[in-house]
């Protein structure tokens, strides 16, 4: 009883309390920031303006409006009144009564309407200069921690490849969107113990305020008679068959065909070429990050100052010459193209690049942190430059303030960023004139006999628009090649490099790609593991113009005949191999029309071979 009495007894105060609420509600003051996790944001095709600055200020405004007055007016009115009038009747007078009128004025009050004028005080938004459009940075990497409310949307303050820009409306987002590949084909492996991850077919889901959506939240489903999808999100290849996959969170919804190919022989092939001895010493040693001998990939601290000078390095090749080559600064890439500290991989531009590959004025580089490149899943940014607007040194400086606005805008519009996406190891990379690619493989897989994984990254969205997977065993998949180092050298040749730890060889294997199905053949091989203490392949490209390979590690550089362009008799033979100390580790060659390449980290910086005797 006495719960019931309270209640009843207080329903008063309780309705009181909610007016006051409504009132407080309605008074609330929108000039503040609302602060919010930092997200990820996707540009949509809707185009918004960028302003500096918004805020609430008080303004002074003339309002007509209509009031009610009180008036006095006159009113005239006839007042009847009598009196006596004498006449003669007969010569007698008499009188009568006769009415008169007179005008008599009165004063009244009404109420009347009137247009008055007053000044008000009002508090009205406030925009900054427009600084951009929103589509200006539909290819960059945007971020947002806050927001403001105006008449119930939402203004984010953003920030830009790592820099704060400015507020635009929330509109400008792709809000409660999905954006997957719509064709995924994999090869029919019966030693596939894992499959295919649903996940690696995201380009981005986002909510419905245009923030991206954590991969684990997105509700994964799949339609086949003779596929299935696991509770981990995974596609057996095991089978043959095809399957609708459907991707959904709120109102966010795409699907993505995926098929296993039906001929499980595809992809086994031999390895039975004989191989190119070297005749190399035993002695020749690099290190590796893990030795902790020297700065590596592994230290994400990146300074946001500016260097301002080229290195200069100088290799010395198998015959003992000195300065037989020259590498010299090329390019200092930006410190980072995210907020600083950001917390999440999905929001982290990585410094650290673990590929690149250049085709024509394009550059794209892979990019995560070296630690996390050991991971299974391991997932990070493309990064694609336009060489064409290359600034060799200030591109360092793009997530901080130190360029002015206009520079930085003219330097970002020559950088695109791919949404977090599978990568890898990262340093199986190549390009073409439309397209990146990457085999993202496991670089702790101990060569299993999975399948590897094609991503095909079309370069003017920086989307994978289609996934593949192949294998390559020899003779069963006993015997499986896995390839944490390969170059894509069209839109359907993979030269893939393997080491073959046991037999103290790097094979080089041609995998070439007819509609959908892969074929692989051994091209060449070298009888030796080229350094003796185990020290892993840290970049590797076949340069067409001079038709040879260079395997690149943390301090030596191998030449290798590849033999792919005419006479293979002798391919897989050592020509030559330069030794050059810079102190920080390799991570990725490229090559393009005979000129050569070397990728540097911490901070990252590409060099470009001013000669190679």
């Amino acid at each position: 009883m006495r719960r019931f009495a309270v209640a009843f007894v207080t329903t008063a105060a309780l309705l009181g309390g909610l007016t006051s609420q409504a009132q407080a509600s309605s008074e609330k003051d929108y000039s503040q920031t609302t602060k919010t996790d930092l997200t990820t944001k996707i540009i949509g095709n809707n185009t918004y303006s960028v302003y500096s600055s918004m805020k609430l200020v008080k303004v002074q405004e003339e309002v007509k409006t209509k009031q009610k007055v009180k008036e006095k007016y006159t009113v005239q009115t006839k007042v009847p009144y009598t009196k006596k009038v004498a006449y003669m009747v007969k010569g007698k007078k008499k009188y009568k009564t006769v009415t008169k009128y007179k005008t008599v004025k009165e004063t009244k009050d009404r109420w009347v309407t009137k247009t008055v004028t007053k000044k008000v005080t009002k508090k009205k938004w406030k925009f900054g200069k427009k600084l951009a459009a929103s589509t200006d940075f539909k290819y960059s990497h945007v971020q947002a921690k806050a927001y403001k409310l105006r008449n119930k949307t939402r203004y984010y303050y953003i920030y830009v490849d790592g820099r704060g820009v400015g507020y635009v409306n929330e509109k400008a987002f792709a809000l409660s969107s999905a954006k997957v590949v719509s064709s995924i084909s994999l090869v029919n492996n019966s030693a596939d113990s894992v499959g295919f991850n649903a996940q690696d077919a995201i380009n981005y889901v986002t909510d419905s305020h245009g923030s991206l959506v954590d991969n684990d939240s997105v509700e994964i489903s799949c339609k086949s008679t003779k596929l299935r999808i696991s509770d981990s999100g995974y596609v057996s290849s095991q089978k043959a068959g095809t399957a609708v996959l459907t991707y959904k969170y709120g109102k966010a919804k795409a699907t993505a065909k995926l098929t296993v190919r039906s001929d499980a022989k595809e992809g086994i092939s031999s390895a039975n070429l004989a191989g190119q001895d070297t005749d190399l010493a035993d002695n020749l040693t690099t290190w590796s990050a893990s030795d902790g001998a020297t700065v590596s990939s592994s230290d994400t601290s990146t300074s946001l100052d500016l260097v301002n000078s080229s290195n200069n390095y100088w290799a010395t090749n198998s015959a003992g010459t000195e300065k037989a080559a020259n590498m010299e600064t090329f390019f200092y890439h930006p410190a980072n193209l995210s907020v600083a500290g950001s917390p999440i991989q999905e929001g982290r531009v990585s410094s650290a690049v673990q590929g690149i590959d250049i085709y024509g004025q394009d550059m794209v580089s892979t990019n995560l942190d070296s630690g996390y490149a050991d991971n299974r899943e391991a997932r990070g940014h493309m990064v694609n430059y336009n060489l064409k607007g290359l600034k060799k040194y200030n591109w360092q400086l793009i997530p901080s303030t130190k360029l002015s606005f206009a520079t930085w805008l003219s330097y970002i519009k020559n950088v695109k960023v791919s949404p977090y996406m599978k990568l890898g190891h990262g340093q199986a990379v190549g390009s073409t004139k439309k397209y990146a690619y990457v085999v993202a493989n496991w670089n702790r897989s101990n060569n299993w006999a999975n399948s590897q994984e094609l991503l095909r990254v079309n370069k003017s969205t920086m989307q994978v628009d289609k996934i593949w997977t192949f294998k390559v065993w020899n003779g069963s998949s006993k015997y499986p090649r896995i390839f944490l180092n390969a170059d894509v050298i069209d839109d359907t040749t993979i030269i893939g490099l393997f080491h073959n730890a046991s037999k103290k060889r790097f094979e080089f294997w041609k995998i070439t790609r007819s509609g959908d199905k892969f074929t692989a053949k051994e091209v060449a091989a070298t009888n030796s593991d080229l350094v003796s203490n185990s020290s892993e392949v840290q970049g590797f490209v076949w340069d067409s113009s001079f038709d040879c390979y260079y395997i690149g590690f943390n301090d030596y550089l191998f030449k290798i005949k590849a033999g792919l362009n005419d006479d293979a008799s002798d391919a897989g033979k050592l020509l030559n191999y330069y030794q050059f100390s810079t102190g920080r580790e390799t991570e990725g060659l490229a090559s393009y029309k005979g000129e050569l390449y070397l990728n540097l980290n911490h901070p990252t910086e590409t060099l470009k071979f001013d000669h190679i005797k």
